[in-house]
């Protein structure tokens, strides 16, 4: 489990195929690994990825083909610049929002501009994501938690502070048409799974559960 608020960045050294899949080796100056052992979960631009190899100041993971094809991973080159959070502990301030590390689908980088101090930035995310997506609420983008602006058809819009730009790949690394990794807020899949559910899948209940009237009716949806 994650928050979306990124502890620094690293640098991939080494991208090794091996036997269909690859492993990947990251290197950082600025990720505290005093705490880091084998085993460990580290989000890799959101991704969820196992340590399997360590060193003071790197680690390496293996990547499964089903998380190459679902994600901007195929894309990642040597010396790309990408975002680092350990998993969170339990007495960790939670300063994000609740992220598995496990990414939906990719999105597309479309129009990046300064809007005063801030970056404004337009993504496309494939239609059938974007009715997880709500205009001001929570997103997360190459493991970043991120608050949407609006979301217009397929295309979220943000804006993106300075300190987040600077303690991000941002500023380094996003330019339009550079494919991104989305996870959708978790709390919008279980809602949907509540809604979509009938007497008959919910074994051993005799009412409706939530519907879109019952949310309605006490303030949730409009």
């Amino acid at each position: 489990m994650f928050t979306g608020i990124i502890e620094a960045t690293g640098k991939i050294v080494a991208i090794t195929p091996t036997q269909g899949d690859v492993r990947l080796k990251v290197q950082s100056d600025y990720l505290d690994f005093a705490d880091v052992k084998l085993g460990d979960s580290i989000a890799s631009n959101g991704i969820c990825l196992t340590v399997v190899e360590q060193g003071k100041d790197w680690y390496a993971v293996d990547v499964s083909r089903e998380t190459l094809n679902k994600t901007a991973m195929q894309q990642w080159q040597v010396g790309d610049v990408l975002n680092l959070e350990k998993a969170m502990l339990p007495t960790t301030r939670f300063g994000g929002h609740i992220v598995t590390g496990h990414v939906d689908t990719t999105g597309t980088v479309k129009l990046i501009k300064n809007d005063s101090r801030s970056i404004y930035i337009e993504i496309e995310i494939p239609s059938e994501f974007t009715k997880y997506v709500a205009t001001k609420g929570s997103v997360t983008i190459d493991g970043i938690s991120l608050t949407s602006n609006l979301v217009e058809g397929n295309v979220i819009s943000l804006n993106i502070i300075p300190h987040t730009a600077h303690v991000t790949n941002i500023a380094r690394h996003w330019k339009v048409a550079t494919k991104v990794n989305i996870e959708v807020d978790v709390v919008a899949r279980y809602l949907e799974k509540l809604l979509v559910s009938t007497p008959d899948t919910m074994s051993n209940s005799n009412h409706e559960g939530i519907t879109l009237n019952f949310l309605q009716q006490n303030g949730f949806s409009k």
